[in-house]
């Protein structure tokens, strides 16, 4: 059975690329990286009820698990590759085991086929429903983005908008349908199902950021690993940050800033450019489409402060997601 599950999982997920020598049926892949680049490799873990809720259809679990480890490939300024794939499924019919695996392998495909990245292995088992994906890169020798960067006076933006998911996930919790209302649940939910890795802008941003990450645990969180690794704090301006029309429409102001402040799950870039590359950023990363909003600057001290309208430091009710909290 296990042996079936991997056929079929491999079917809908083929990919060819020169560079894999040996892929899916064999011990181990064989790969060959190209002349003349680093590999970046990160891998995630996503846990049923966790990182997902329990009935998230398996189609979008497929796409969300490996859109996640893009981020953070995006996040380091490389370029996508090959995936291992790691897959604990709960005892269940073989038919509706099938099913399963069809489904998650069509919203993994749909993901990678466009960005040429291949499934080259990995491992099925039985448990509770646990997907790890690892992903492997490339990035040319000493461009890769890091979080240690940063210099005091850079100026902070992020991609995108922020606070999106948190609010899918929080209509969810309240028993929210994706085909009811305007249609502002359905397009907070697909965010939170469905985030776009942000690619195309991790390698617009090579040799031009001085720091990067991507926001998974939240803004400040996030923000705050760079603040760590670059040794400086952030200054950042709550009333800058960028949110959707959707979002505003769906929750209280102060709602809003929370999720877009700590929400978490977004995977946008938050990083930081010297001054003087601050509007050629922003005009190559529009062109891109996913933009980029200037939220704030890093300054000498520690840590990640928020400042309100009003210019007066906000205390942050949640500082963003934390596994062992």
């Amino acid at each position: 059975m296990e042996f079936r599950l991997i056929d079929r999982i491999r079917e809908r997920t083929a990919q060819g690329r020169e560079d894999v020598k040996l892929g899916i049926g064999d011990d181990a892949a064989i790969v060959a990286p190209p002349a003349g680049q680093e590999v970046a490799i990160a891998i995630d873990t996503m846990v049923e009820g966790v990182h997902f809720p329990a009935g998230t259809a398996a189609a979008d679990i497929g796409w969300k698990s490996l859109a996640v480890n893009l981020s953070d490939l995006a996040a380091m300024g490389a370029s996508p590759a090959w995936a291992l794939l790691a897959l604990t499924l709960p005892a269940q019919p073989a038919e509706q085991l099938r099913q399963f695996i069809d489904d998650y392998a069509e919203g993994f495909a749909q993901l990678a086929q466009p960005h040429r990245l291949a499934l080259i292995g990995g491992d099925t088992t039985r448990g509770a429903l646990t997907i790890s994906v690892a992903v492997h890169g490339f990035v040319p020798p000493g461009k890769a983005l890091t979080r240690a960067g940063a210099r005091a006076g850079d100026v902070v933006l992020v991609t995108g908008t922020l606070g999106d998911a948190a609010a899918g996930l929080n209509m969810l919790q309240r028993g929210a349908r994706v085909d009811e209302g305007d249609g502002r649940a359905a397009y907070l939910i697909e965010r939170l199902h469905r985030p776009t890795p942000r690619l195309a802008a991790g390698l617009a941003l090579r040799g031009r950021a001085s720091a990067c990450i991507d926001v998974s645990d939240g803004l400040l969180a996030d923000l705050g690993h760079i603040c760590e690794q670059s040794g400086l704090g952030a200054e950042i301006d709550a009333e800058l940050l960028p949110r959707s029309p959707m979002l505003m429409a769906s929750f209280d102001e102060l709602v809003v800033r929370d999720f877009a402040l700590a929400g978490g799950d977004d995977y946008e870039l938050c990083f930081t450019v010297p001054p003087s590359l601050v509007a050629d950023v922003q005009s190559d990363l529009a062109r891109l489409g996913c933009g980029a909003t200037r939220i704030g600057r890093m300054v000498e001290g520690e840590g990640v402060r928020v400042r309100d309208a009003q210019g007066q430091w906000l205390e942050a009710a949640h500082r963003g997601w934390d596994h062992f909290a």
